[in-house]
């Protein structure tokens, strides 16, 4: 049984409840807070740290490469995908202001996109990078937001690509450090996080919201659930995919020319440097299927394919051990919506769930908990 004092303090009701303390959950509570500042605000995580995505994802604060761009535009048409865009840049610029760079650790480092002669569009690569930049022109005010660049190869230490197209606008940053951050500024808002809390369910009562965990159970007049591709845990109904992605780090390279971010096919495939060592993960187009889980254990076919591909394309010309080369390996869960657009969606009466990240919740993550933020406060 609670003490009084417990009963009063830490499991009191409270105004708004936040399943999730990733990006999306931690950027919400932020938002709330900004409109409301009384609010009352527990968020509520089953891990002693977030576990998905927001700690576990490689570090890119960027927009969209050229061909995945030009993907979505297929896909979505031009004017969606530029809102999508537009958001992610918006989203990239508000993360920087709120927290600072420093705290994020953010590395103004550049982005980049290797492509190679296969590539469905590359006689007309030209004609389309412009294309885009007419497009961005609004967004980043920049007549040149991607610029081709394939003499830049030569100083990266890649091989075996045959084109290479960068944007100055795109970074990297420290995913631990972000989230860190993020909690500390909810924190000093007055939003209380409580770790160990896996929720099992809720039911509305007649005045309010009871959210059951494994010991106890909490009261709120508002629920957000922020659990991405964990979603369908709590809600079985809901059209989220879970994608797992996989990463692997080198130890420390000598010498080691890479600086940068990088994108390869549609983004599928994406590299940066890591001080002097090599982060690089993805690889998942080649088992979509298999990679449809919520186990966050990494898979023996694609680490043996993100081996391969960094020492045929990032570190071939190194004299390397490639036996003892690694010394990360881990995997992170995405959630993708049925349209690759944000959702956010009322599931019932004042509660809400939010999926926004479709592999970019660094970035979006701080705009579309503006909408959601609206949404739970009409």
């Amino acid at each position: 049984m609670l003490s009084i004092w417990e009963k009063e303090s830490f499991y009191k009701p409270v105004d708004v409840i936040i399943i999730g303390s990733g990006l999306m959950g931690l950027w919400t509570a932020y938002e709330l807070k900004e409109r409301t500042p009384d609010l009352d605000i527990l968020i509520l995580e089953r891990s002693s740290i977030p576990t998905g995505a927001s700690t576990r994802n490689a570090g890119f604060a960027c927009f969209g490469s050229v061909t995945e761009l030009l993907h979505n535009a297929e896909i979505m048409g031009a004017e969606e995908m530029l809102k999508t865009v537009q958001a992610r840049y918006k989203g990239m610029q508000k993360i920087r202001r709120v927290l600072g760079d420093e705290k994020v650790g953010f590395e103004d480092c550049g982005g980049h996109e290797c492509i190679n002669s296969d590539y469905k569009h590359y006689s007309q690569l030209a004609d389309k990078v412009k294309w885009l930049n007419d497009l961005l022109e609004p967004i980043t005010k920049d007549k040149h937001s991607f610029i081709l660049n394939n003499k830049k190869l030569a100083t990266t230490g890649l091989t075996d690509f045959d084109a290479l197209i960068e944007t100055r606008y795109e970074g990297a940053l420290h995913s631990g450090k972000l989230v860190q951050s993020l909690m500390q500024l909810a924190v000093e808002k007055g939003v209380q996080i409580m770790t160990g809390q896996a929720v099992a369910n809720w039911e509305q009562t007649a005045i309010n919201i009871r959210v059951y965990c494994q010991q106890h159970c909490f009261d709120t007049k508002k629920l957000l659930i922020a659990t991405n591709g964990f979603t369908t845990q709590l809600l079985p109904a809901a059209k989220v995919e879970p994608a797992r992605g996989q990463v692997i780090v080198t130890k420390p390279i000598d010498g080691l020319k890479l600086f940068g971010t990088f994108h390869f096919d549609e983004g599928f495939y994406y590299w940066r440097h890591l001080g002097n060592r090599v982060l690089l993960g993805g690889a998942r187009n080649l088992a979509i299927n298999e990679e449809r889980t919520q186990t966050l254990e990494t898979s023996i076919a694609i680490q043996k394919e993100l081996e391969r591909f960094l020492l045929t394309h990032i570190l071939k010309d190194y004299a390397l051990d490639p036996i003892n080369l690694i010394e990360y390996r881990w995997a992170g869960l995405m959630g993708f919506t049925e349209d690759r657009k944000p959702q956010v969606i009322q599931v019932d009466k004042n509660i809400w769930s939010a999926i926004c990240c479709n592999g970019m919740g660094v970035a979006l993550a701080p705009i579309v908990a503006e909408e959601v933020a609206i949404a739970m406060l009409q």
